[in-house]
Formats: C-alpha cells, structure tokens, sequence
C-alpha cells in the first residue's frame, strides 16, 4: 500500500485533492505538528493493535494516550500494539504514515473521542510525509469506522 492506495480511497469521497505530501517527516505527533504549523494535538495518530487476532486502528488526538481500562472494557482483551515490524504487512501502511485510509481489507477502525473538540484534524496519509486536514466528518466518512 502507498499513498496512490490512499489517494485511490479518498477519490471516492472527494477528498484526494486534500493530500499534503512533504519534504520533510511528518512520522511523530511532533514532527507533523511541526510541517503542519498546527498544536500536537490535532494530530490524528493512528495506533495498531491485534484485537481476538484482527489488525485494528484506533484513530485518537496527538495529545491522547490508550487508556488500559477502557480498552480491556470495551474489546475484553488487554491492548496489545502490533510489534513495529509488522505494522506495514497488517495494516498496509508503515510506521509514521499509518491512517484509516488505503488500508487492507481485514483491518477495523475506530474512531476515538478525543478528536471531537477539534473542528478538524490531520492524520497521515500513507507515507511519513504526508497528512491531510479534515474535519471529523470527512474523517468519519472517509474512514469506514466502526465506532
């Protein structure tokens, strides 16, 4: 997967032109603050876990962490992040350009709350150089999330 399999995805919703690709890393919350002249915490990082043996992402604010306790109680199983290795054979995408966008076919996302004080926000689009700005509604869509 790329950012052409991001592209081809964000063409169905009308959103590929929205893509900003970079000279320089947009792999950390920090770096792609900085390229996007935007605060941490409009990042959308998307994190990869293995939930009952499925690659999910769960989408949250740059600023925001995985709270254990709300994971076990939500999914009945301890967090349990996708080793670096592996990220890209799973998801589709490698470290530092990770997004609910282009991705394989058995992948689940969700969507976590800490996003929704923003008016819009910036996930990674494929490659760690690259985002695109939307609002939660865009992402919502565009996304294919489950909750």
């Amino acid at each position: 997967m790329s950012i052409e399999a991001v592209r081809k995805h964000l063409e169905k919703y009308g959103l590929d032109s929205k893509i900003r690709e970079f000279t320089e890393s947009t792999a950390t919350v920090e770096e792609a603050a900085k390229v996007n002249s935007c605060e941490p915490a409009r990042i959308a990082k998307s994190l990869s876990f293995i939930i009952n043996d499925i690659p999910t992402i769960i989408v949250v604010a740059g600023d925001a962490k995985i709270n254990n306790q709300k994971f076990k109680a939500r999914f009945k199983t301890k967090a349990k992040m996708i080793a670096g290795s592996d990220v890209e054979n799973l998801i589709g995408h490698p470290i530092g350009g990770v997004c609910p966008f282009g991705i394989k076919d058995n992948v689940k996302v969700y969507l976590d709350e800490s996003m929704k004080r923003f008016e819009t926000m910036l996930p990674a689009c494929g490659t760690p150089n690259s985002a695109i700005e939307l609002t939660l509604e865009e992402l919502e869509k565009a996304s294919n999330y489950i909750e």
